[in-house]
């Protein structure tokens, strides 16, 4: 059977990060003594956050009707956001806000797809650079779902995503989504180990210096006044720990030079 070619082959990797806090202030005290982010003055409310110069992501403060965005939000390019957002509807996902202008940065929407994640499109302007795969930045992110299938279909008809199923399908079913042969972002589908509240969201994930360590992360999270939700534990794919920022927005942080053996062989989605 054929499918239909995707509509934004070019589209699909990962173009920015931001964070909605209630307390934006305690929020970037959080993240500049955790991952060293140096934030730039507020432009109606938004702060840019630099690492070594480089844009890693932002901070903005959530209005009270924007308490659904609380949180990390991730976003993905897309070449054309008016023809992404006609189809992410026609595709059964739901838009939420935009297509927005954001002057000198191109056009923004956020949306809810089939099964639930909020997920971010940008529509990027020529010259954006966004800082990745460095500790301190963004290294990685998955879509957990409850219906990875569908999310596959959904996600595979917008971007030309070859999707690769890395544990059995069943009882860890976990996709990695590439695009010419680099993994871009992935898929897990939520199991029993989620409470049955928890929504469908995207996990955003943070590179560690392995001359400081995940372990050292999360006691020094703790001590800037966040959460450790998931005590540091080893994978496949480096030394993990789920954190939580003061004002509530889960992220994960990896070691990927700390490596555990894996079962069977899988194929690696922080390798470079």
């Amino acid at each position: 059977m054929h499918s239909p070619a995707p509509l934004d082959p070019a589209g699909g990797h990962p173009c920015w990060v931001d964070v909605a806090s209630d307390d934006p202030a305690a929020c970037k005290r959080f993240y500049t003594g955790l991952l060293g982010w140096e934030f730039e003055p507020e432009v109606n409310g938004y702060s840019q956050a630099r690492l070594d110069g480089e844009p890693v992501g932002a901070v903005y403060l959530a209005r009270r009707d924007q308490a659904r965005f609380l949180g990390w939000t991730l976003y993905l390019h897309v070449t054309n956001a008016e023809v992404a957002a006609k189809h992410i509807e026609a595709a059964g996902g739901t838009v939420l806000s935009g297509p927005v202008h954001v002057a000198g940065k191109g056009y923004l929407l956020v949306a809810k797809d089939p099964t639930g994640g909020v997920i971010g499109f940008w529509e990027t302007d020529h010259g954006w650079h966004f800082a990745t795969g460095r500790p301190g930045a963004l290294s990685w992110a998955e879509l957990n779902t409850r219906d990875g299938q569908r999310a596959d279909v959904f996600f595979g008809g917008l971007f030309d995503f070859r999707q690769e199923q890395i544990g059995d399908g069943a009882s860890f079913d976990y996709a990695t989504w590439f695009r010419n042969g680099e993994p871009l972002v992935g898929r897990m589908r939520m199991g029993p180990e989620f409470p049955h509240e928890v929504p469908a969201h995207w996990m955003v994930y943070f590179g560690v210096d392995p001359a400081v360590g995940t372990d050292a992360i999360a006691a020094r999270a703790a001590e800037l006044g966040g959460k450790v939700s998931y005590e540091p534990f080893d994978s496949p794919f480096g030394r993990l720990a789920i954190l939580e920022d003061p004002t509530g927005g889960t992220f994960t942080v990896v070691d990927s030079s700390r490596r555990s053996e894996p079962a069977s062989p899988v194929d690696d989605p922080y390798d470079d």
